[in-house]
């Protein structure tokens, strides 16, 4: 298939895509590259192939997706790329998507924000029987990462995002909400709200998608991608480096905020997929770092009851694997408002309660874990001024 990568409305390079594996087998034309992906290189005017290759497949479902191997075969596709060809690659993170040659279809007929899509793809990832006896398969959930269930749905005319939790405690939506309220106790005012939702006596989290027909999420992996890491910087040097190199706001700020919050709430998977930057997609102009969301990782999620301990080190990313490390990074302290952390336990209470999930004594040894969390963090913060 001939078809032409688009930002929105703006051609950005005609290439040639194989029907069967998805792979881009040939950049033909190079028109407007100031509007490529943020993160491929290329030289002399034409983007590197394998960089371009990498973005798409990374826009599909991994493989690693819990329950993926049976939705495919429902389905009626071998692997999780051939979707991104059914739904001309359209995702609800960016404007980005493949024009057919010899087509008159323009992105404002097709584009997820402003028209229905089917739930046939979400359902059937959610082990749901499709509405239909044809599978519909124009979808944004065919460019959805990570590897716990999640599907996009249109609920009260906004774009949510539904996603599951993992065994045995399925405590990863009930994190989220959760941390909603540990966003409200610290006064941010840049991160995804959370609500939970009960189907069928599971936990799901919800929440609004943030980016609109203007906007695109930049993933801090296509940030880094940006430019070439230097052997004397440290991994948050070369990011803070390359964000003020694209000229990303107020990134200091930013990961000072990020790096408490996810010392607070024990969060292990804070990897760079799951934070970025937001930018204008007519523009090029950037707005700022997208605001927080994809914290349920958190809270010991996965650990047994008996082996949850405050004080044990608690493995990290995306800068050092241990978050006391991490918490080395942070360069200012005096906007935390500790008074705010005081009680926290009742609303990770009042959260965690609902759950059938966990018992009583999971819920205790957790909110007592989480009071040490905010006590480590005094002590870390009182050490450090001593040291000034």
């Amino acid at each position: 298939m001939y078809c032409t990568l688009m930002n929105k409305n703006t051609p950005v390079v005609k290439l040639q895509i194989d029907d069967d594996t998805a792979a881009i087998v040939k950049i033909t034309e190079a028109l407007e590259l100031a509007y490529l992906p943020i993160g491929i290189d290329y030289k002399s005017g034409i983007p590197n192939k394998r960089d371009l290759n990498e973005w798409w497949y990374g826009r599909s479902i991994p493989a690693s997706r819990s329950g993926i191997r049976e939705a495919l075969e429902k389905l009626d596709v071998s692997h999780t790329e051939q979707l991104l060809a059914k739904c001309y690659g359209l995702s609800l993170s960016d404007q980005y998507w493949m024009m057919p040659d010899h087509t008159t279809l323009k992105w404002s007929d097709i584009n997820f924000f402003d028209h229905a899509f089917s739930d046939d793809v979400g359902n059937i990832l959610f082990g749901q029987p499709a509405e239909n006896e044809i599978i519909d398969l124009m979808s944004p959930c065919n460019t959805s990462d990570g590897w716990l269930k999640k599907k996009w749905k249109i609920l009260g005319g906004k774009r949510c995002l539904i996603k599951s939790g993992s065994n045995p405690y399925m405590q990863e939506p009930l994190n989220e909400v959760f941390a909603t309220k540990l966003h409200e106790r610290l006064c941010g005012t840049n991160y995804v709200p959370y609500t939970l939702l009960w189907e069928n006596g599971m936990p799901y989290s919800v929440c609004e998608n943030f980016i609109n027909t203007d906007t695109e999420l930049v993933s801090a992996v296509n940030i880094n991608k940006s430019m070439k890491k230097r052997s004397q910087n440290s991994t948050y040097e070369h990011f803070v480096q390359a964000c003020e190199l694209l000229g990303i706001p107020h990134i200091i700020e930013f990961l000072n905020y990020l790096l408490v919050f996810d010392y607070l709430i024990a969060n292990t998977d804070r990897h760079f997929g799951n934070f970025g930057a937001i930018r204008n997609v007519e523009t090029l102009e950037w707005i700022g770092a997208a605001p927080v969301f994809d914290s349920g990782t958190s809270l010991w999620h996965n650990k047994l009851t008996k082996v949850i301990h405050s004080y044990d080190e608690t493995e990290s990313k995306p800068f050092y694997t241990k978050q006391s490390k991490q918490l080395e990074l942070i360069t200012d302290f005096k906007w935390i408002p500790f008074d705010n952390l005081k009680n926290m336990k009742e609303d990770l209470y009042e959260v965690l309660k609902q759950s059938e999930f966990m018992d009583e004594q999971r819920i205790e040894v957790i909110g007592d874990a989480l009071t040490d969390r905010v006590r480590q963090l005094q002590d870390f913060v009182m050490e450090r001024k001593h040291q000034i």
